[in-house]
Parts: structure tokens; sequence; C-alpha cells
């Protein structure tokens, strides 16, 4: 099938398990074909896991999950060479991370120690273990979760470790007739547990090439680079927004235009997923952090204020 019936058949699958979490699965989908990983925040019981759960078993790829807790070590994750007597030689036994879908589940319950051992995992897809360097598998994404109210026993996720994170998104509470469709649902059964794949790993690889060149204008990069740069100086912002950061979004901007079907990505693209590209990469003073959704405001007043190029794209098309 094509990148554009992949897109669709991923996206009817997960809708078979989940409710009213279009907009969650297509940001998934994004950072699936973009190379990029994910972080869900939201309270206990709306869905974080089973969301990820239903993603990974929709796309026929190697899946594993890791529930992180203050006792995990990087070892735990990364893997570890032990000696095998039999052999009297050292061996390395592949941790969890030796997948395509890695969840790791409440990723703040663990240590900073533990977490930093998914750093070079994230952003190089490799482990390097006694000075041996592994490949991990491709195509690679973490799905992180986390509670954002509960402060005993955690610790909160470093700006290093965040930045690795192409986007975070929040789950919604299901309006009332989403309500009465889940609980119909999953009145007899699970339906999770009858889900099948509806795509190869050879498919995911292919789209992800597709969604490589897509294309992008250079007026839409500097524009990119404007809403990045604004974040710099923002009141209230101690630490704007990094090239790293202009990057993912244009990535992010190329995911999206391919869910859409088209070949060159366009202004909509970038305001759309400027929120959940940007906001949580951005540090805020004390006296602004205290404030729910902050950082998601000034990212929407940068998008408001920032002036959109007004070129007509499609004769720039290659």
């Amino acid at each position: 099938m094509n990148t554009k019936e992949m897109i669709n058949a991923v996206r009817e699958n997960v809708g078979r398990v989940m409710i009213g979490r279009e907009e969650a699965t297509d940001c998934l989908l994004i950072a699936l074909l973009t190379g990029g990983h994910v972080l869900i925040e939201d309270v206990p019981g709306s869905g974080k896991t089973k969301l990820a759960k239903t993603f990974a078993r929709s796309i026929g790829c190697d899946f594993k999950r890791v529930q992180f807790t203050p006792d995990l070590l990087p070892s735990d994750i990364t893997g570890i060479k032990y000696f095998n007597v039999k052999r009297a030689e050292f061996e390395f036994v592949p941790g969890p991370v030796f997948t395509n879908i890695l969840l790791a589940d409440e990723l703040n319950r663990a240590t900073p120690k533990t977490q930093s051992g998914l750093l070079e995992c994230m952003q190089e897809s490799q482990v390097t273990i006694e000075g041996e360097t592994h490949i991990l598998p491709s195509p690679l994404m973490v799905i992180a979760t986390q509670n954002p109210i509960e402060n005993m026993g955690v610790f909160p996720l470093p700006e290093a470790q965040i930045d690795r994170f192409l986007m975070k998104i929040k789950m919604k509470y299901p309006s009332r007739e989403e309500s009465v469709e889940i609980l119909e649902r999953f009145d007899k059964e699970d339906p999770l547990d009858s889900l099948e794949p509806v795509c190869t790993k050879e498919e995911i690889l292919s789209a992800a090439c597709e969604v490589g060149k897509v294309y992008v204008h250079r007026d839409l990069m500097g524009y990119i680079s404007d809403i990045v740069s604004a974040t710099r100086g923002k009141e209230g912002v101690a630490l704007g927004a990094t090239t790293r950061a202009a990057i993912a979004l244009m990535k992010a901007a190329k995911g999206k235009a391919a869910l859409e079907g088209r070949d060159h990505v366009i202004p909509d693209d970038i305001k759309a997923l400027a929120v959940p590209v940007l906001a949580h990469r951005l540090m805020l003073k004390m006296s602004v952090n205290v404030k729910p959704g902050a950082a998601e405001n000034i990212i929407r007043e940068i998008i408001g204020s920032v002036r959109v190029p007004t070129e007509d794209y499609e004769k720039y098309k290659l």
C-alpha cells in the first residue's frame, strides 16, 4: 500500500479501540514517520498507555514496555555485559530499548541517572556500553508517559531529556457522547485484545522515506526560524527554543503534510504543530510557570504575532 493508504489504515485501526483520539494518533504517526519520539502527559486513567499499546499493535513492529520506577537502572533499559562461564567470555544481553516501539511508562518515576540512559538511544539510535557501540533497530520510537499532578516519588525530566521528544501531547477528557461510546465498546471485552496490525515494518520505512522528500520552501524555513527566535525574547521565558527545536518543527510539518496527502508544506502545517513541538522546550520564569498552560499560551501568542509568508508556493514545488 502507498503512504496515504497506510496512514488511513493505521488511523482507522487505532479508532477501533480509542475514541476521540484522532489528533493524538496523528501526532504519533508524524513522530513515527519522521524518526521522532512523543511524550504523553495527563492524569491517570486518561488512556495514555492504552493509546501507546494500540498504536504499537496497529503497525506490526516489535514492541516492548518498561514500567519506570525509582529502583530501575540504566542497564535495565540499554542492556548489560555479563561473563559467560561456559564460554569464558563476556556476552552482551540487549535491553528492552532494542525494539521498534518502546513504551516508557511513567518516565518521571525513574531517577535522572536512569532517564539519561535514554538520551543516546533517542538522539542517535544507538547504545554505547563499555566502549562498544550497538546500533538500534529501525524504525525506533519512544513513547513516554508521565503524570503531571503527582509530585511524590517522581523526578522532573531534565531539559536535555525533554528536548529529545519531538512532541509533547495531552489527552483531553472525552465528551459525554464519546464517554458513552467508550463504555459501550468496553462493555463486554477489551477491543485491543483482538486488534491486528495493518501495515508492516517495511511499509513504515518506505513511508518515512516519502515523508523525507516532502518539500519545504525557503520562505517557510524562514517562518519557522522567526517563530523559534521569537520564543527567546518573549517576556516570561527564561530559555527559548533552540536550533534542534526548529529542525523538529520542520520535520513535524513535513509529516503533517504527508498525513494530509500533500508533497509540500504549507503555513497551516507549521501553525498546527507549533504548540506540541515547541511548548515543552521552553524554560519559563517561576512567576509564569505556575500558571497552567503558560507555555502553550506563549506559543499561541507568538503564532498570532509572527508574519505568515503569503507567496504562492505552488510554483516553487519541485
